[in-house]
């Protein structure tokens, strides 16, 4: 900061601008590197963060919550453990691997293939178990997860 500081107050040749701008990319960079030393340093705090996340999750897909409130957030979840929803998407991404999003997408497709194994639920009904809208949604959602419509998926498992 000093050294910017310094070249603010005394900037007499053409090398000033382009020495401020390196002192701001090193002090971007120590806030980059402070930012990603916390996944680092926080681990066990973030697995404690990662676990309710997934029981959430696991709750809100399973306890009709889905069916009330729609698809779930990344926004929602970050909420529920009290971070905003970019440090939440980052703590997830740095932990497995996967964005929040991505994490859910995968939670829903799963509980979706649970349920078509069930012959007595319609499409229709699981699309909206699990947040949509209109059915047409779930049956694209799940066709670009898994390759394959509900329907195929079901007579592929039976």
């Amino acid at each position: 900061m000093e050294e910017i500081h310094r070249e603010l107050q005394h900037s007499i040749d053409k090398f000033s601008k382009p020495l401020i701008v390196s002192n701001i990319e090193i002090l971007l960079n120590y806030c980059l590197r402070y930012y990603e030393r916390q996944f680092i340093t926080r681990e066990e705090i973030n697995i404690s963060v990662i676990s309710r996340f997934e029981k959430l999750l696991d709750a809100y897909l399973n306890d009709g919550q889905a069916e009330r409130y729609g698809i779930p957030t990344v926004k929602y979840f970050a909420e529920k453990v009290c971070l905003s929803p970019n440090y939440f998407g980052d703590l997830v991404k740095a932990e497995t691997g996967k964005t929040a999003q991505e994490y859910i997408q995968m939670k829903m497709t799963s509980k979706a293939k649970q349920l078509l194994l069930s012959p007595d639920l319609t499409t229709k009904s699981i699309s909206a178990q699990l947040g949509f809208q209109h059915p047409q949604h779930f049956l694209r959602f799940f066709k670009k997860q898994v390759g394959i419509t509900p329907r195929e998926f079901r007579q592929q498992a039976n």
